[in-house]
């Protein structure tokens, strides 16, 4: 992580910067947030970060009504420019500091932002994947929605490194394919040359990256059962704003998925670091 981050658009050094312990955020977890890419200094699909950001607000109640589109881009950039930030990730990250209904303190209701940047991670271009034994709850109410509370796929992240894994796909309580740990998923069948991604419907994150592609690409989203996976699957990528684009090579379950790279992930990479 770099020195400074920005919060309630003051830069600050981040080792400093601190929320209320007794509040939901700090309690439970509510809060929303989003990484971004940046590249050559300028914030990738801010547009869709935003955009998703208030929507998972709504869904939660955090209240961003302080907290203006402009302004908050401008705390970005100025994050940007601190940091000396050419290629790298931001997370941007908005806390409900309000004290909880449990253990209420007062009734004003708060809510804090906070800017970080870092590198970017060392991705390898071909990544190993096992299956997950945790299953996602597409009925939850924090299913699709990038929340602080976040602790179930980081668990499930975990576990695969454990197993010397690099990710895991998970599944859902309908045994439907959703995504992997950190990354939504893509894959195509080969025969009919068709680039498939999980349906909304089946709790997946309504990813950034995977919009974006979504938008460039002829993509059917679906709802597939983890056995038919297995059987008619070949080429699988993962996507993030973190990772861009990687191909799966090796999954732990008999079959072996392609080693060598598709085309499409590198038509795609570029896309996306145009």
């Amino acid at each position: 992580m770099h020195k400074f981050a920005s919060f309630n658009h003051e830069i600050l050094a981040a080792n400093n910067i601190k929320i209320n312990a007794i509040s939901c955020a700090a309690l439970y977890g509510k809060g929303v947030f989003t990484t971004l890419a940046i590249y050559n200094s300028k914030p990738f699909l801010w547009e869709k970060h935003w955009r998703r950001l208030n929507n998972n607000a709504k869904k939660l109640g955090i209240n961003l009504f302080d907290f203006s589109k402009q302004k908050v881009f401008n705390s970005l950039k100025e994050i940007i420019k601190k940091n000396k930030v050419k290629n790298a990730r931001c997370r941007i990250t908005f806390f409900d500091e309000s004290s909880s209904r449990i253990w209420q303190t007062s009734n004003i209701n708060k809510t804090s932002l906070l800017i970080q940047t870092a590198g970017f991670q060392t991705i390898k271009q071909n990544i190993s994947v096992t299956l997950s034994p945790f299953l996602i709850n597409s009925t939850s109410p924090l299913a699709g929605v990038k929340s602080c509370n976040y602790l179930e796929n980081i668990l499930a992240l975990e576990n695969a490194k454990l197993q010397d894994f690099d990710e895991a796909i998970l599944i859902n309580e309908k045994n439907e394919v959703v995504s992997a740990c950190m990354a939504n998923i893509f894959w195509l069948d080969y025969d009919k040359n068709e680039l498939f991604t999980p349906s909304l419907e089946t709790g997946c994150l309504a990813g950034t990256i995977r919009e974006f592609i979504l938008e460039r690409f002829e993509v059917i989203e679906i709802k597939k059962n983890i056995n038919e996976f297995l059987r008619d699957v070949e080429y699988v990528f993962l996507t993030s704003s973190g990772i861009s684009i990687v191909q799966v090579s090796d999954f732990d379950i008999e079959i072996k998925f392609a080693h060598e790279l598709h085309e499409l992930t590198q038509i795609i990479k570029t896309e996306i670091q145009m």
